[in-house]
């Protein structure tokens, strides 16, 4: 009978292509959080593999991968929507107008990756397919990285991340990269179709068994760290943090939450992106600040911020800086400034990979008289930093820095040349209703994994988190809670292979999968 079910499932399947692909896509995202319907998206992307078996040539292939992939992204970016709710300058309903317009772009991915690859393997079938088709989708998940900009969110690798006390399959992540282990998702659901077509349910059965088992596995307890951190989620609503008439409010709240909890305790105190609303650094002219809503100048709201943190303690927050030359405020910085308990400035990050329409509006020129803005409110667009860093903090360490949505660029992290002990990756997700916040922690998790570093991740308004170096979460805070974590912050484990060779790894995947494919194509056609 379930064979019987299973036959008429597929028969249907190749009778409606078009609308088999766009809710086989849809349903495939339901694997990305907070759902994390991880089985349903292997099987989903399994019927879609087996669809594509009947696509004939590339182009009907590609179609079919388009659609499956604007039903992906379309699901799974949902909660950009929500971000159009915080700003005042265009409709919010455009926000549901922007989720399927940027799918319409991003679907051409799963396209290329469908019609490439067809493309290789011809009319072959079986295991040809499979091979080529989760090359291609590692390659078409790294393009998707940089292209335009890069839009690398949610790569479908994610689904095999465990939850906060396991690694899952995300354990391979050290040896395949992001894009590998989304290689791997493609491919376990190319061998759970070619099984079921071949009705090998005990082999099916023991390959789900073996999955299933991995993905649940705890990892267990790990090292200890001897850097004492205090992590702050003042849980500012995000309708109030960029209004002045709540920055005082604000700023005691964080102050408060960021208190040592003994006298002579010293540690490192971590704000979120965001985490101050002040100027903090000397280059603006005097008049300036009052109009800012800092009516001292920064040295004495340096000198304020350092006396609540404790003697002997640093602090690394989040904030905007402006860029000054020839005495005018020519663009602004999303940065990171670490100050001392003296209020002396330590070091400072600002963050390279921008938001496109959230800290920069594209074709200004164009855009700008057709009633376009940024999400962010300001009319000056924020200016990218020289890229990853590392800070030598001394006795608090060395960090490297990833500001709220940097760190989902996989292999784009960490200076290669001066590997940090840490990464700290303040964020501000209170833009992004309940999606967004569990999909940027999850892939803050995978970055910990394939470089080995910990992730200490501090947000405004949730999920912060202090996540080991193999991805488990030690402590976190969930959304709209105001709170602190004081932990140890774990130590980093030894360069993984990932670490060592960036997206060179996943990519030398890639062209193995390609050319097996190719050589069992070549086989087959004799």
């Amino acid at each position: 009978m379930p064979q019987a079910k299973l036959a008429s499932s597929l028969r249907w399947l190749v009778a409606h292509p078009r609308l088999a692909s766009l809710g086989l896509g849809a349903l495939s995202a339901l694997g990305f959080r907070p759902l994390a319907l991880w089985p349903l998206a292997l099987v989903a992307m399994a019927a879609f593999i087996g669809l594509l078996g009947k696509a004939g040539g590339w182009r009907r292939a590609g179609l079919w991968g388009w659609l499956f992939g604007f039903a992906h992204f379309s699901v799974g970016n949902g909660w950009i929507a929500t971000a159009f709710s915080f700003q005042a300058e265009m409709p919010a309903f455009l926000g549901w107008l922007a989720v399927p317009l940027l799918a319409l772009y991003l679907a051409a991915y799963p396209a290329l990756a469908a019609a490439g690859a067809r493309g290789i393997v011809g009319r072959a079938d079986g295991g040809a397919l499979v091979l080529a088709f989760s090359g291609c989708w590692i390659i078409a998940e790294w393009l998707r990285s940089w292209v335009f900009t890069g839009f690398a969110w949610n790569p479908l690798g994610i689904v095999l991340l465990g939850d906060y006390r396991a690694q899952g399959l995300a354990v391979l992540a050290p040896w395949l990269g992001t894009y590998g282990l989304s290689g791997l998702a493609v491919g376990l659901a190319g061998a759970g179709w070619l099984l079921a077509r071949q009705r090998q349910v005990a082999r099916l059965g023991l390959l789900g068994g073996l999955v299933l088992a991995a993905m649940l596995w705890p990892a267990g307890p790990g090292p200890a760290g001897q850097l004492h951190v205090t992590l702050v989620q003042p849980d500012t609503p995000q309708d109030q943090l960029n209004d002045p008439d709540h920055f005082g409010d604000q700023s005691k709240r964080t102050e408060a939450l960021s208190l040592p909890v003994r006298p002579g305790q010293t540690r490192l105190v971590l704000w979120p992106e965001s985490g101050t609303p002040y100027y903090l650094l000397d280059a603006l002219p005097q008049d300036y600040y009052g109009a800012a809503g800092d009516m001292t100048g920064p040295a004495s709201s340096r000198e304020a911020i350092g006396s609540k943190i404790g003697p002997g303690s640093l602090l690394m927050t989040g904030l905007v800086d402006l860029e000054i030359r020839n005495n005018q405020i020519v663009g602004a910085r999303n940065a990171v400034t670490a100050i001392d308990s003296n209020g002396a400035v330590r070091a400072v990050y600002a963050k390279a990979h921008l938001v496109p329409y959230g800290e920069y509006l594209p074709l200004r020129w164009l855009l700008e008289p057709l009633g376009a803005s940024r999400l962010v409110p300001g009319a000056l667009d924020f200016l990218p930093g020289p890229g990853p860093r590392t800070l030598d903090l001394g006795s608090w360490g060395k960090a490297g820095i990833q500001v709220c949505y940097e760190i989902v660029f996989s292999g784009e992290v960490v200076d290669r040349t001066n590997r940090p002990d840490y990464i700290f990756n303040p964020s501000n997700d209170g833009w992004f209703g309940s999606w967004g916040p569990p999909q940027h922690l999850a892939q803050a998790r995978l970055r910990a994994i394939e470089e080995g570093l910990p992730v200490l991740r501090g947000t405004t308004t949730g999920i912060s988190a202090v996540i080991d170096a193999r991805g488990i979460v030690r402590a976190h805070l969930p959304g709209h809670v105001a709170g602190r974590i004081d932990t140890l912050v774990p130590p980093a484990a030894p360069p993984t292979l990932f670490a060592k060779l960036g997206n060179i790894l996943p990519l030398g995947w890639a062209i193995l999968l390609l050319t097996l494919a190719f050589v069992a194509t070549r086989r087959a056609a004799r």
